[in-house]
């Protein structure tokens, strides 16, 4: 395969999705692997345990590394590293940590003929009034509601407007084992875990918007194991398919918009408890930033040869509680 053919580099290798896609590529035998994070006060060190790499580089001196005889044998970069609280309002941050980074390792990229997937966001869709269908030929009609999505959106611009042969995956509401280190930013599975260990309850946002009864909101849900496949997956893709090039930029999804109360319940029947759920007030400043609808329609993902299968709602929740959030354990344990 082709991600195999020399090192491969992973930026955020120590959080869920990066930590998600270096297990799943030591399970295709690979350990080639640079690992790239900013290991701080938490405990994300925890998820790089169990797994097999050769290298880790702090994500301070990555430019650094890059500009050594190390770097020489890279062939593949997921660049998985960002900040991604949709709560951060520090814009002069966001757009150092998520836009300036990513362009500069983009362009090492390009200089180097070197594979380039990298994480964009669902966010970038804004309230979806838009449309979320992943062509590029009209990203700058998006309206991103948050600082986040914004800096997101920006690569996804820039990229494509300098015609960059780069992969960005569209990443939808992932969820899944290794996100403890996450706090306030943990998927509500994990969330509801806790809290109906904790009290019985689940607690969601209620609903200010007259299309959707509280609870009934609809995301676009993603297990972690599958976006990890989806994103080796964009790694090893041919760079032409019957003539056409497959660099751009794709949504990663399930192609299902579920409820919030569908995506709670299975954590009751794993525990063996009652559906209990109580709803509470947003917060004013998510009010006008909170998106409704999200659903990913992966058909151009289809279409350059993805034809693995998306892991139900209901089994991926189930999975996730009954092997990794109930025994505490991580991906490779």
């Amino acid at each position: 395969m082709r991600v195999g053919e020399g090192k491969i580099l992973v930026t955020g290798g120590a959080g869920m999705i990066g930590s998600a896609v270096v297990w799943a590529l030591n399970r295709l035998n690979l350990e080639n692997i640079v690992i790239c994070d900013r290991l701080a006060n938490d405990d994300r060190y925890k998820n790089l345990i169990s797994l097999r790499f050769c290298d880790y580089v702090d994500a301070d001196d990555l430019f650094t590394y890059l500009a050594g005889p190390e770097s020489g044998d890279i062939k593949t970069i997921f660049h998985l590293g960002a900040c991604a609280d949709t709560t951060e309002t520090d814009g002069r941050f966001l757009m150092k940590n998520n836009f300036e980074f990513t362009k500069n390792l983009a362009q090492f990229a390009v200089a180097r003929g070197v594979r380039f997937v990298y994480a964009s966001s669902a966010a970038t869709y804004g309230d979806g009034s838009r449309g979320m269908e992943d062509g590029e030929s009209d990203l700058k009609k998006l309206r991103p509601l948050n600082m986040y999505a914004y800096s997101k959106h920006l690569f996804d611009v820039y990229s494509r407007s300098r015609g960059m042969k780069l992969y960005g995956a569209k990443y939808f509401n992932v969820f899944g084992p290794n996100e403890n280190h996450k706090a306030h930013m943990v998927s509500m599975v994990a969330r509801a875990y806790r809290q109906i260990c904790e009290t019985g309850t689940v607690q969601l946002f209620k609903s200010y918007h007259p299309q959707y009864a509280d609870g009934c909101q609809r995301r676009d849900f993603l297990y972690v194991k599958d976006a990890a496949q989806m994103t080796i997956f964009l790694g090893d893709v041919p760079e032409k398919i019957d003539g056409r090039e497959t660099a751009g930029i794709y949504n990663f999804a399930s192609g299902e918009a579920s409820t919030w109360l569908e995506l709670v319940d299975p954590v009751f029947e794993v525990l063996g408890k009652p559906p209990r759920v109580e709803f509470i007030e947003m917060p004013e400043n998510l009010r006008q930033k909170y998106q409704y609808y999200t659903r990913g329609d992966i058909q151009k993902l289809r279409a350059i040869g993805y034809t693995a299968a998306i892991t139900p709602l209901k089994k991926a929740v189930t999975d996730y509680v009954s092997n990794y959030l109930a025994p505490k354990r991580r991906l490779g344990e």
